[in-house]
């Protein structure tokens, strides 16, 4: 008897410690979410009518200031510092990881539609919604709020902070260019011409103007095509030749829009930060030049408390007018909240097994999770209001961050449970 009591009593001392540990985690978990809505909350506030110290126009030139300036310095900053060409080595699965969940969340999408049957011309439209995550905007402050808790359990929070942010930013030109190419030609109108062609009071083209707008553009074509046959075949036309091929390319990877301010920090940031001398004299603490990396820093911190109050600020407007219906709506949002991550933690313990990932790297671990766990990105919004639908966007990337509150408070719990 008294074997089983003591056994019993160790028991029960066991299950106490491991509920305390599971509040543990659900705490360190929620903190950060807690902070993002709280921040979110107060740029509602300042955005509603009652307040109206942050207007659609004001949102629009502080999201115009985060991206063009505070996004880019701290992208610079922390990954210059913390980047070198071993360390680039080691992290090549980031980008790989972002591909895959790219190609894991378009085949869940397809599945989700397949099932679903949206609206005509909203089949791949659904499973863009589904695929594409925030990897950049989202990831970068839930990773400060994080690391900002001296409990965190991945350690000195300054590291824990520029690891985060290095990571995260390394990936970040794939993203671009998955969003550029696969994603704006995803969402391409349907043949009619328009999203909108079932909408008879809202004519968005005039199929008359466009008639002639090919006509014309055809001529010009012809025009094109006659000259270039009476060109005699010269050096020079071979300089032009290929001069149009570079312009074709360029053209068709949209490179414009690729090359977007936070890529090219980026880039910039690996090449400075991979090269020794360029390190030395920019990026370490007694550096000649470190005066303009530390005030990129003090710029970069900006970035999070501003894009969390313009993101707040841009649910006052509501989820708008969509004709997608309640059922596509709660599919993309069980897909893209419920769906993916798993898959997502399928391919990241799998890259793990297979001895993919740095040994002992938890917060690379991490980060790779965080990008299969994240809402629908905002930038393929953006994509999507260029092609024609931004109001369905608008409405997807509204409930998909409401509800992205919930979802991403039980995975970050069941990840640092996993890791730690």
């Amino acid at each position: 008897m008294e074997t089983a009591g003591s056994l019993l009593t160790a028991v029960l001392r066991e299950t106490q410690a491991g509920g305390q540990s599971v509040f543990a985690t659900i705490r360190i978990a929620v903190m950060p979410i807690a902070k993002v809505f709280t921040i979110c909350f107060l740029g509602f506030l300042m955005a509603s009518k009652y307040v109206n110290a942050l207007p659609a126009n004001g949102r629009k030139l502080l999201n115009g200031l985060v991206f063009s300036l505070l996004l880019p310095c701290l992208i610079l900053s922390q990954l210059g510092q913390a980047i070198s060409l071993q360390k680039m080595m080691e992290w090549w699965f980031i980008p790989m990881n972002i591909l895959l969940a790219t190609i894991s969340g378009s085949i869940i999408g397809f599945i989700v539609a397949s099932i679903v049957r949206p609206p005509h011309p909203f089949f791949k439209f659904t499973i863009i919604q589904i695929a594409i995550g925030n990897i950049g905007n989202v990831p970068l402050v839930l990773i400060a709020a994080l690391c900002r808790d001296r409990s965190n359990p991945f350690g000195d929070s300054e590291k824990c902070s520029t690891d985060g942010t290095a990571y995260i930013s390394f990936g970040q030109w794939v993203g671009a260019i998955i969003l550029y190419t696969y994603v704006f030609n995803m969402l391409a109108p349907p043949p009619e011409g328009t999203f909108d062609s079932g909408d008879s009071d809202l004519p968005l083209r005039n199929p008359l103007k466009e008639v002639a707008e090919d006509a014309k553009n055809n001529e010009l074509e012809k025009v094109h095509l006659l000259c270039q046959e009476e060109e005699p075949n010269q050096d020079p036309v071979a300089k032009g030749n290929i001069r149009m091929i570079l312009d074709f390319l360029y053209e068709k990877l949209k490179m414009k829009q690729v090359l977007q301010p936070p890529i090219i920090a980026s880039i910039l940031a690996m090449v400075l930060g991979v090269v020794p001398f360029f390190k030395r004299l920019i990026f370490t603490a007694d550096a000649p030049l470190f005066f303009l990396t530390d005030s990129c820093i003090i710029l970069g911190e900006a970035m999070i408390p501003c894009i969390l109050l313009a993101l707040g600020g841009n649910l006052v407007d509501g989820p708008g007018s969509s004709k997608l219906g309640l059922r596509t709506t709660a599919a993309i949002i069980f897909g893209r909240l419920l769906l993916v991550p798993p898959a997502g933690l399928g391919i990241v313990m799998l890259a793990d097994k297979l001895g993919f990932l740095p040994a002992g790297d938890k917060m690379f671990r991490f980060v790779l999770l965080l990008q299969h766990s994240m809402p629908t990105s905002i930038l393929s919004g953006a994509v999507a209001n260029l092609r024609g639908c931004g109001r369905e966007a608008a409405a997807i990337l509204f409930w998909v961050h409401i509800f992205a509150i919930l979802s991403m408070a039980g995975w970050i719990t069941l990840y640092l449970k996993l890791l730690f």
